[in-house]
Order: C-alpha cells, then structure tokens, then sequence
C-alpha cells in the first residue's frame, strides 16, 4: 500500500503551527454524464487541484483523469520536482504549478478551480481544507484527516461549513466504498452475528522506505511517513485502516483506552514507533483488542489488515484486500476484495463527482472519519503515556502536534 503523499502546507494562522499549519455506506457510484454538469468547465467537467504530488498524488491524480469527468487544471507541492513530475504528465502549464509551505494558498488564489484533491501529509489537512472550504472549492482529501485533536475538530467544522455553502467534502477510506464490506457490516449491524462479545484488530506490515537521506529539514519533509507530528505516528497514518473498520462495526465511540508500544528496530529514521498495541473498551464492556508493526517481514502469517468480531451468534472476519465473511447461522460470503485499493479510490472519485454536480452536499464520509481518527489519537495517547485515557476527555484535548517547520520554504 502507498502512503508516498506529496508534501504542501500553508503559513495561515488557523491552528497557529508556529505560523505554518497546515459512513459512507450510502455513496452512491452511478457515473454522471458530462452533460448533466452545470457551472463548470465549457467542457462540463470538474476543474480539479491535486495538492500533493508525491506517489499517492500523483497515483490519484491519473485515476481522476481516466475518470474522464475531471479536468487536471493545476498542481501544489512543496517539491517543484514533484509538482513538475505531475504536472508536466497531464500537460500543466508552468504558471499552474505551485510550490513552497502556501503552496495550496498559491493554487487557490490563482483561481480557475472548482475543486482540490489534498493529498498531502495529514498534518497539514486541517488547515489546507479549512482555506479551501473559506475559498469556495469542493475538498476530496486523503486519509487520515489530522494528527491531533484541535485538527480533527477543525476537520468536522470545515466538513460543516462545506455543507452550509454547498460544497462537497469526502474523505476516501477505500473500505467504507468497498461492496462486500458495506454489506457485510449492514448485516452485522443487523443483528446477524447476535450481541458483539469482543473483537480484535490488526494491522502487520513490513517497513516503508526511506525518500531522502535524514540530516536536513528538506530531507524530514520527504521522510514525513516517520516523523510522529507530521503523519501522526504509524496509529495514525496507517493504522487508521483497520481502526477505522472496528469504529465502523461498533458504530460508536470507545470509553477508554490502554496501549503499550515503542520503537525497536526502525531507528534510523525519524521518530514514530514501530510497533502499537492496545485495548479499546467501548459501551457494554465490548473490548477490541489492536496490534501493529511496521519493520521488516519475518514471514508471519497473521501480516496484513484484518477485523474479527466476535458476537454470540456468528463471527465477522475482514481483510483489506482479502475475504470478507460472516460465519455462523447467518453465513454470508461478501467475496475478496483483492483491488480494494484501486477500486476504492475510483468508487469515491465517481461518488465526489456525482455529489458536486447533483448538488449533493450531506458530505456523509466527514462524521465517520473524525470519529476513527479521534480512535487513533485515543490509542496513541494511551500507548505513549502509559495510562488509561477516557474519550470524553481526550476530545477536550487542546494539544497540539508541532511539526518544526522552520528552515523550508514559505
């Protein structure tokens, strides 16, 4: 799975970063024809902004081009070799690639966007939103949305503000538009697996690879997947994944956390752990249980992202990109989901469309995905102190992650 995201911020004062901050169930996928848009383009497609344009940005931005609904207008990143890798192969016009810390600031105000994709280092997602929502342009942004919980908070206020001047706001977790996955959890919330009893979550990979010898602010930008306060730690950034299903399955938020975790074997690179483990108490004293690592492959069996629940009349088990079944009275066979990763994306990039030009503006993916980050940050928190932390007082939480900016350019 990529996590390589392009790299851009901003120098506004939203969230103050030391003057640089940076359900979906019921998605509908029917592709709308050219000809039913409305206030766009003459060609009826969306003018699209790719801000980010590292692997997974420029990866997206060839889905929404093959879309053939979109029109690829203008790029940002910090990295003008990156902004030029992108731009340069959807035929941008030099003026239309943008570059610096303001560089989503640059694309905005130079106008001709109906919307922008943000694929960029969570970190800066609440404030590049923010300005995006401020500046009248539809937001498709990349998970997971924040690193702390101020960001989150922004996150759902801007999700809200979109709604109020009718703008679309989508989130894209691939799993929440996956067919097997929305049946399967509909049934289980059905009643089909009984009563939840327990359940576990799992997220067991390999490590990622370094982008920049570390030594230089430049090089901390490019290697931002290792540093805690620019992705929010492996919990966070990739982790989301598998939590993000369990707040799915639970449908509400957890009571408290306890973790352990810490960094072993990845130490030559930035500061996030590689390994979590945790506990998740929610309402009815339903406990999940959570692991994960991010160093090398040791040939386990259990590596990749699975969820089981456990109730008392059947059992759900999920993989990302493997099968997804209810067993028990109720057996249900949802399938393998092996191009989840793709196909997800291009669910979301068609539901995006479908929802800016109907004028669908209920932004259904911006609640979900608040909790599920707020999931993480709770995990962290419990791991990193070592203590039980309760939800109700972590959304109180005015801590915020200072990403040390200093030394790059505005």
């Amino acid at each position: 799975m990529s996590t390589e995201h392009g790299v851009s911020g901003s120098n506004g004062a939203f969230l103050d970063r030391r003057k640089f901050v940076a359900g979906a169930a019921a998605l509908s996928f029917a592709v709308v024809k050219p000809e039913a848009v409305r206030g766009f383009a003459a060609n009826g497609k969306i003018r699209l902004g790719i801000v980010g344009c590292g692997g997974r940005g420029g990866w997206i931005a060839n889905l929404f081009k093959q879309n053939g609904n979109y029109e690829i207008v203008a790029v940002a990143d910090y990295f003008k070799d990156r902004a030029d890798n992108v731009g340069g192969k959807h035929n941008i016009a030099e003026n239309k690639r943008f570059t610096g810390l303001a560089c989503d600031k640059k694309l905005l105000a130079a106008g001709g966007v109906d919307a922008v994709a943000i694929i960029t280092p969570p970190y800066f997602h609440p404030e590049e939103a923010a300005v995006a929502v401020d500046a009248g342009v539809h937001v498709y942004l990349a998970k997971p949305i924040a690193v702390d919980v101020p960001g989150c908070l922004s996150i759902e206020a801007s999700g809200k503000k979109a709604g109020e001047k009718k703008l679309c706001f989508l989130v894209d977790f691939q799993t929440r538009a996956n067919e097997p996955f929305i049946e399967a959890i509909k049934r289980v919330h059905a009643g089909d697996i009984g009563e939840y009893c327990f359940g576990q979550a799992s997220y067991l990979t390999g490590r990622l690879g370094k982008q920049a010898d570390p030594g230089t602010p430049e090089a901390r930008l490019r290697n931002w997947v290792f540093d805690k306060a620019l992705s929010g730690d492996i919990i966070t950034e990739q982790n989301i994944h598998t939590l993000d299903v369990a707040s799915w399955i639970m449908n509400a938020a957890p009571v408290f956390a306890t973790g352990a975790g810490g960094r072993k074997e990845r130490t030559d690179v930035g500061d996030c752990w590689d390994h979590f483990a945790c506990v998740f108490v929610y309402p009815n004293n339903v406990g999940i249980t959570f692991m994960s690592k991010q160093y090398k492959e040791f040939g386990e069996p259990q590596s990749g992202i699975r969820n089981l629940m456990f109730g008392t009349k059947g059992t759900l088990e999920t993989e990302y990109g493997g099968e997804v079944l209810i067993r028990g009275d109720k057996f249900y066979r949802g399938g393998r989901t092996a191009g989840i990763y793709q196909e997800g994306a291009v669910n979301n990039i068609v539901a995006f469309h479908k929802s800016v030009t109907e004028g669908i503006y209920d932004n259904p993916t911006v609640a979900p995905s608040v909790r599920s980050n707020l999931v993480t940050i709770l995990g962290r928190t419990a791991a990193y102190t070592g203590e039980q932390v309760y939800w109700d007082k972590l959304i109180k939480s005015t801590e915020r992650l200072d990403a040390r900016l200093e030394g790059l350019k505005a």
